[in-house]
């Protein structure tokens, strides 16, 4: 597979990926799309089978570590949102098949048999924020800004897998804060949260990375694998792992919603304005209310 928006390296244990799509924050596509999604999980394939490798990094160039899915083209894998005549609604079995396949690729990382690792600076926001959630450990800059604002399409705490694993982290009420508020918080508040192991100054996040990667490195290759198929087993008494069937099926429901027109339809907004103005449209209705 050609990598124009992943590179690939390793240094002896530690593998590194870095989101390589800059020039639009490292958005997301959808699998099957041939971008930033197909490309990552394609080389995180290649780091779980490479014996050698015992530590996954993942970074991004640019900066901001990801803004979350490609608004500009979300929703349009269901077949919804042109607006032109005749225009049927999208099958559900289409939704499921393609929140199936996304939230596969998740748990994948989820469940990764190597230790992973979250190097976090600028904006980490939707999908950027599941991958950051969804690897073993996480560091910071004390300046990034971290959040789930992809809630504030309307989803109000549905759509994603990694809720069990955010209630777990942070507890049930500051859960509900970050899903029903799409705020974003700083580096430092998300040490503070527990949501990164820790955050440092940019200039040091580098550095704090590799000495962490380093440490991982020094632990036996059987004894990693034996640790994550451990956690697996933990993860599903937990019901941790629930949460990716259930993230599929509300997406899914989600992507069916019926709008009133009361309410803020961010699909109706691009189609009608584009999409730079249903972003800010989105956003600026919560503006001095969180």
């Amino acid at each position: 597979m050609k990598l124009d928006r992943i590179i690939y390296e390793r240094d002896g244990n530690i593998a590194k990926i870095t989101l390589n799509y800059p020039e639009k924050l490292n958005v997301w596509d959808f699998p099957g799309q041939g971008g930033l999604t197909d490309q990552f999980y394609s080389v995180l394939r290649e780091a779980e089978d490479d014996d050698d490798v015992k530590v996954i990094v993942i970074k991004a160039a640019g900066r901001g570590f990801s803004a979350g899915h490609d608004l500009n083209t979300v929703g349009f894998i269901y077949g919804i949102g042109t607006g032109n005549p005749g225009e049927r609604r999208a099958s559900e079995r289409i939704r499921l098949k393609v929140d199936r396949a996304w939230m596969d690729n998740q748990q994948r990382l989820f469940l990764c048999p190597k230790i992973t690792i979250a190097q976090v600076h600028g904006y980490c926001v939707g999908e950027g924020f599941y991958t950051m959630q969804l690897c073993d450990l996480a560091l910071a800059s004390e300046d990034a800004q971290l959040g789930h604002t992809e809630q504030r399409l309307g989803f109000s705490g549905s759509g994603i897998p990694s809720i069990p694993v955010l209630i777990m982290t942070v507890g049930m009420k500051r859960a509900m804060d970050l899903l029903i508020t799409g705020r974003l918080i700083s580096g430092i508040e998300a040490e503070k949260m527990g949501l990164v192991n820790k955050a440092v100054p940019m200039d040091k996040l580098e550095e704090e990375v590799d000495r962490l990667a380093k440490a991982g490195a020094l632990l036996p290759r059987d004894g990693i694998a034996i640790g994550k198929a451990t956690r697996h087993m933990i993860y599903d008494s937990l019901g941790l792992t629930s949460g990716f069937a259930q993230g599929y099926y509300s997406h899914s429901f989600f992507t069916n919603l019926r709008w009133e027109d009361d309410e803020y339809n961010f699909f109706q907004q691009r189609r009608d304005k584009g999409t730079k103005e249903g972003f800010h449209g989105r956003d600026e209705r919560f503006t001095g209310l969180v």
